[in-house]
């Protein structure tokens, strides 16, 4: 009986002290659309790579990919690197109107080891993916409202064309009307706000291969949908470390992002991080990486160059829609170590 009490006692201890603990609830993962112009430069295949680890920890759904520049291996390179990880049937779009565009690297899906592809994928072709503005409206009108992040981390043609498309069979909305409905965040990798190297008028390569396209993006982006950009200066402060990858990708005795980097910058480059840094702040927003600027707008002059101007009064049509991202060293040191962990991360199944 006296033991019998001992154990009801540390049961009853067990529960308050439960009781006192407060339960951390996980939060919800991030709906992401992730818009690139992978082709030239890898940092884009780091960031897509990164989305994956980030998903596989529950921290985003990657509902759809679309590409801003044309070649026709960026559809099968992009569909390699999803089976690779683990999602081979992430909805892929393409762009038939943009700059075209020669790679390093996306030959690789082409690959193959003993007559068979070294990196599976099913698509063949870029020309077998759908439009990217048809993706892009399906995946937004099948959202919940304000439920969608996109991070653009290329030339802006896609999501301009989102914005001037018309109501049709896909939704009875405008491109303006599903943004303003379904989007709660563009999280831009692109533009100078701060001198670059002493050069105060700096043009920044997504923006200068698309100006057009980048000043109706400026121009048309609803007011209502924030805009955060990462520019070229934050990408340059975290390069992505070589020794990461001589050493953290072993796991897989062929890795195709580890190939893409070595093909694109060779082994003794840290790559600027341009891309994986709207990756970092889209999916992890409140989390102290990054400071964020003023609110204000941002414009494309007609050369290419960027303009952020801090708005001083807001209204309920011109509330601030643009903020960049400021980063110090202290946070640029956590910002380096964390790009790291989740690009190099081994893939569910893999591990």
């Amino acid at each position: 009986m006296f033991y019998r009490s001992l154990t009801l006692l540390a049961l009853v201890l067990a529960t308050l002290q439960a009781c006192k603990t407060p339960k951390v609830s996980a939060a919800e993962p991030v709906n992401v659309i992730f818009d690139t112009d992978i082709s030239g430069d890898v940092d884009d295949a780091l960031a897509l790579a990164m989305l994956h680890t980030l998903a596989d920890r529950g921290e985003c759904i990657i509902h759809a990919i679309t590409i801003s520049k044309i070649n026709p291996l960026t559809a099968p390179f992009t569909d390699a690197v999803n089976t690779f990880y683990g999602r081979p049937d992430i909805p892929i779009g393409v762009t038939r109107n943009a700059q075209r565009r020669e790679s390093k690297y996306l030959h690789l899906c082409k690959e193959e080891t003993q007559n068979r592809l070294t990196y599976h994928h099913d698509l063949t072709s870029s020309e077998q993916a759908p439009d990217a503005v048809t993706l892009l409206r399906q995946t937004l009108s099948a959202a919940a409202d304000q439920s969608m992040v996109i991070i653009q981390v290329g030339l802006a043609s896609n999501l301009a064309d989102l914005i001037e498309s018309q109501a049709d069979q896909i939704s009875p909305l405008t491109g303006q009307q599903l943004v303003r409905k379904k989007v709660r965040l563009v999280s831009v990798m692109a533009g100078a706000f701060e001198p670059v190297n002493g050069n105060d008028h700096y043009l920044e390569a997504n923006v200068k291969n698309g100006i057009g396209a980048m000043q109706r993006f400026c121009n048309q982006w609803p007011n209502h949908c924030p805009v955060v950009w990462s520019d070229f200066n934050i990408g340059t402060r975290v390069a992505y470390p070589r020794e990461s990858i001589a050493r953290d990708f072993e796991y897989a005795p062929k890795h195709i992002v580890k190939e893409a980097y070595l093909l694109h910058s060779g082994p003794n480059h840290d790559r600027p991080s341009w891309d994986l840094t709207s990756v970092l702040y889209a999916v992890r927003p409140n989390d102290p990486y990054f400071t964020l600027s003023d609110r204000g707008s941002v414009r494309t002059e007609n050369d290419g160059y960027t303009v952020f101007t801090a708005d001083t009064h807001f209204t309920a049509d011109t509330q601030g829609r643009d903020r960049f991202l400021k980063m110090s060293e202290q946070q640029a040191v956590r910002v380096t170590e964390a790009l790291r962990q989740l690009v190099s991360q081994p893939p569910q199944g893999k591990q």
